[in-house]
């Protein structure tokens, strides 16, 4: 209808104008010559413009269906999007509606996107924007002692953080030549760790059991037992601790702040939280973005410690998002590209060489298992990429030994080299010991009349197992451990009853804080004992022992 009027009006004027040249031919014959001089003549100024307006208008409605697009459906916390051409991979898009979203899947016609906020404010139809921007975090030393989310946007209620830069959330890790080897001690101050599975700086260390077994309160354990040196004034010891929790109660997260706080120990941390409630391409990216974060102390010249809490639910989160982008399952359904998620998260952990500042990102990843199963496939993988693994146990956590850490499945692959001298001193033979217990405990029960060597080595099993419990944030320094370990390991408890290695611990450390101060004041400046402190130690138990 909208077309035919040009038509129309200009019949209308033909018609008047065949009136006219009827009528008033004297008038006629200038019309037709100023008309037939119009016909020839070129468009005026004005509409030359208004020409060049509207084919630029139209190459620019070309050109945004590169920057822009439509939504073609939505649903499930995924937009399908017409349009986006010059779209990259993980880029950031931001809808009509305020949400943003993650670019995921390219494929010809339409772009994957996933939504970081709620589906039901996305339309069918709506214009969909590219950012340019792939996601990149704030970094730097304003983040330490704040909250943030999986963006790194604050949620603590404590205002705008004042960054001084940006980095990515998903950098390639540093290649071989930028690293060396693991020889500095990342001290946890739980004796069953320190001991027998000890962490060195640079490394990364599996925390892995099943849920309520107390996984956790080992990581966090570790950034409390860092205040010692954060409160000092050597910049090459202290380590920064970043820790993210993926698909918890929010409870927990707040309860967890709650407790850095109470020691002291939030000042030097920082907490990267994607909680249950939230999206799950939010729980995904969660590790990517503290990884980021803590790569900014790793490459300045300091070392951070990062807590990866846990990285069952960042799978579980990208399998839902696979799935729901039509991406082939493979083994429990997970993607084919599950492994690679992990390996090049936990590759960024490293210890850099001198060259580039020696710095240190060292991580502990935790893993929860179902019924004890770590040839499941999550578990397996991420076995298979960690330099070692604490492995904690439901049975000896409901035994009462806690930290429940099963001895014979744990290990460290690096560690030792950088475990503290004294510590390697007086532990050599520990492991040897328990396994010893645990293999004469298991026979034990059937037989009752049992020769003296069998009794003595269940005696110091038992005393062994007793005295590397320990009570929850209470961690102990190496100066602590060592002499207590020493009177464990050389048999000076064998006589002690079960009930009374508590108090014997305490009561022994003050002793020697009193008395020998020599002793622990070489362990905490040197790390090792000469043979002279070796004495002054045999000396000094023995003494404490004949009164105890």
């Amino acid at each position: 209808m909208l077309s035919a009027r040009p038509v129309i009006r200009a019949a209308a004027r033909s018609a008047l104008a065949s009136n006219l040249v009827r009528s008033v031919p004297r008038i006629a014959r200038p019309l037709a010559a100023t008309s037939l001089r119009f016909a020839s003549a070129k468009a005026a100024p004005t509409e030359v413009s208004s020409i060049l307006e509207s084919k630029i208008r139209g190459v620019s409605d070309e050109a945004n269906l590169d920057e822009t697009g439509r939504v073609l459906s939505v649903g499930d916390g995924i937009a399908r999007v017409f349009g986006l051409n010059n779209c990259q991979a993980e880029e950031l898009v931001e809808f009509a509606s305020g949400v943003k979203g993650m670019a995921l899947n390219l494929e010809p016609g339409q772009v994957g996107i996933v939504l970081f906020g709620s589906d039901r404010e996305v339309k069918e139809g709506e214009i969909v924007k590219r950012t340019g921007k792939i996601v990149d975090v704030p970094v730097g030393p304003a983040m330490l002692g704040r909250v943030v989310d999986a963006l790194g946007a604050p949620i603590d209620g404590k205002g705008p953080i004042e960054s001084t830069g940006f980095s990515r959330a998903q950098l390639k890790a540093p290649g071989i030549l930028p690293r060396r080897s693991v020889f500095e001690p990342m001290q946890t101050g739980l004796k069953a760790v320190d001991a027998l599975v000890p962490v060195g700086r640079g490394q990364r260390e599996l925390i892995i059991g099943d849920r309520q077994t107390g996984k956790t309160a080992v990581a966090i354990d570790t950034i409390l037992n860092q205040k010692r040196w954060n409160d000092g004034a050597d910049e090459s010891k202290k380590l920064y601790c970043v820790y993210v929790a993926v698909g918890q109660k929010r409870s927990t997260v707040a309860q967890l702040v709650q407790t850095l706080e109470q020691h002291d120990a939030l000042k030097y941390s920082i907490i990267v939280a994607a909680t249950a409630s939230e999206a799950a391409p939010l729980q995904y990216l969660a590790p990517f973005t503290a990884c980021a974060i803590s790569e900014w102390f790793r490459d300045n010249g300091k070392h951070a410690l990062i807590v990866y809490d846990d990285l069952s639910k960042q799978a579980v989160a990208y399998r839902q998002l696979s799935l729901l982008l039509r991406r082939p399952p493979g083994r429990e359904a997970y993607p084919g590209d599950v492994f690679y998620l992990h390996s090049r998260l936990l590759e960024r952990a490293a210890k850099m060489s001198d060259k580039l500042g020696g710095g240190s990102l060292t991580a502990l990843p935790v893993i929860e298992t179902q019924g004890g199963d770590v040839s499941a496939y999550i578990p397996t993988n991420v076995i298979s990429i960690t330099d070692g693994q604490i492995f904690l146990e439901a049975e000896l956590f409901y035994k009462g030994i806690r930290p429940a850490i099963n001895v014979g499945l744990s290990v460290s692959r690096v560690g030792s080299a950088a475990q503290v001298k004294a510590m390697k001193q007086v532990a050599g033979s520990l492991k040897l010991f328990l396994a010893q217990y645990r293999e004469v405990a298991a026979f034990a029960q059937f037989g009752s009349d049992l020769d003296a060597s069998t009794k003595q080595t269940l005696q110091r099993g038992e005393r062994l197992t007793q005295l590397l419990k320990q009570k929850q944030y209470s961690p102990l320094a190496a100066e602590e451990q060592v002499p207590v370990i020493y009177a464990g390991v050389n048999g000076y408890l064998d006589k002690l009853p079960l009930d009374r290695i508590a108090s014997f611990e305490v009561e022994f450390l003050d002793y020697l804080k009193s008395n020998e101060t020599e002793i622990l004041d070489a362990i905490k400046t040197k790390g090792e004992l000469s043979k002279e402190l070796l004495a002054k130690l045999k000396t000094a138990t023995e003494s404490f022992i004949a009164t105890f």
